[in-house]
């Protein structure tokens, strides 16, 4: 039984969790870090809060996309939150 199941997510970290899977340099490790949801929990809440077609285009997107996966990354990108970022509301990462 996924970990989505097991947690009750309200509105707002469903939102925020979507929000960060679209974010092309923000990697699953970052959600997982925050929402204890594993990559494989987070395409399950995907698929279930999105329509089928923007599914499918995450899906294409994330596939090519080096910077989802830490072990994918280059070097240089050591961070999953940008120093130009302000901070977000609820979240768990202690600001700069």
């Amino acid at each position: 039984m996924p970990i989505i199941a097991k947690k009750n997510l309200d509105d707002i970290a469903i939102d925020r969790i979507i929000e960060m899977a679209w974010e092309d340099r923000t990697p699953f490790d970052a959600i997982k870090f925050q929402f204890g949801l594993a990559e494989a929990d987070v395409k399950a809440l995907m698929k279930r809060e999105l329509k089928f077609s923007s599914y499918k285009l995450w899906r294409k997107r994330v596939e090519n996309c080096k910077t989802k996966h830490l072990a994918k990354r280059v070097t240089g990108i050591d961070r999953f939150k940008c120093n130009m970022q302000r901070a977000i509301s609820n979240n768990k990462i202690s600001k700069r």
